[in-house]
């Protein structure tokens, strides 16, 4: 006698994203938000326009109704590692619709794109908010570092003003802003000199910079002009303006930071100089720190997963860590062997 097997519930599908943008679209309508550049916009950049390729894309089916129920992707990245260019990816747009929104749908979609994962990339990452994390365990991704959130205050009244009367704060506030401010002039003094200048999209130094600097034997994104004309300069997620610092002398490009304005914070979603890898430089943070200030902001954030040494310069400028949150992974089954998990991430690193 023949055993029943009662078919699957939930069906896992790959999809090319050129012919699923309406399915992935209605299941990310009141489930993502995009809510600086839309959906269509997302959909039509990350997942249409990526010079390294499509996204890996997976869809969730409910088998008794028929109806598309789930999405996730993983971002295609190039990267080097030891030296040599691998293939990586990034956990992004993970849906599922408020049905459907239990441990088992949520697993399957998980192992469904590790798998693929797998067989296209050498690395699958992600950055998991709080509430996923057990799940990103249990589908068999191991924790690889933390990225850690830095912010500087740079005029210190609107923080102040948490704690005392906004009178108050806003005296108080501007005597610690000049004693700041002179602090990190003293500091500026002490560092060789740069020139800064702000630009509103890629400059064709950063290819010279990328090429000439230390990658290191551990995770790193590419970061050439290639790569940032796409991750920023075609993105529809807000104007990104690059800050570029050079030699006082030969005009060498030295280091840039990829910034965003929120509000009055200046967020810095990347960076590479040409000491990145063991640290960014304190004359370099410096420049960061005087033209955030001289453009009217009030602090300074940014994200980084790296070693512990690579962090010091930031923390000797006045970064305080205000969160840390885990970067899960997974190797493939040609590079795990010989993994490390020394990586240098930043916000962009993150999502798309």
């Amino acid at each position: 006698m023949t055993a029943f097997v009662a078919p699957p519930l939930y069906t896992l599908h790959d999809a090319d994203p050129s012919q699923v943008r309406d399915t992935v679209l209605s299941i990310w309508r009141g489930n993502l938000r995009h809510e600086k550049c839309g959906h269509e916009a997302k959909y039509e950049w990350f997942y249409l326009s990526s010079p390294s390729g499509p996204p890996l894309l997976q869809l969730l089916r409910h088998e008794p109704s028929g109806d598309w129920v789930g999405v996730c992707a993983a971002g295609r990245r190039r990267m080097l590692w030891q030296g040599r260019e691998i293939r990586g990816g990034v956990i992004v747009d993970f849906a599922v619709l408020p049905d459907h929104r239990s441990l088992g749908p949520a697993l399957t979609l998980q192992q469904g794109l590790i798998t693929a994962g797998a067989r296209q990339l050498d690395l699958l990452y992600g950055v998991p908010n709080p509430k996923a994390v057990a799940a990103v365990k249990r589908a068999g991704l191991g924790k690889l570092a933390d990225i850690v959130s830095y912010v500087r205050v740079l005029r210190h009244a609107r923080y102040l003003a948490r704690y005392m009367p906004a009178p108050l704060a806003g005296v108080l506030g501007a005597f610690i802003d000049l004693a700041v401010t002179a602090r990190d002039g003293f500091h500026r003094l002490r560092s060789p000199r740069v020139n800064v200048e702000w630009a509103d999209c890629t400059d064709e130094r950063m290819d010279t910079l990328w090429q000439q600097s230390e990658h290191g034997d551990g995770l790193v994104m590419i970061r050439d002009a290639a790569y940032t004309r796409w991750r920023f300069d075609s993105a529809p997620l807000g104007a990104t303006r690059y800050l570029l610092v050079s030699g006082k002398e030969c005009g060498n490009l030295r280091a840039w930071f990829a910034t965003r304005s929120d509000s009055v914070i200046l967020r810095v979603w990347d960076f590479w100089s040409d000491d990145a890898i063991r640290g960014v430089g304190r004359s370099y943070i410096d420049a960061l720190l005087q033209a955030a200030r001289s453009t009217g902001h009030a602090a300074v954030s940014v994200e980084i997963a790296a070693p512990e040494p690579s962090h010091a310069g930031w923390r000797s400028r006045g970064f305080f860590e205000r969160r840390r949150r885990p970067v899960y992974g997974r190797w493939s089954v040609t590079s795990q062997e010989t993994a490390n998990n020394v990586l240098y991430l930043t916000s962009a690193d993150k999502d798309g």
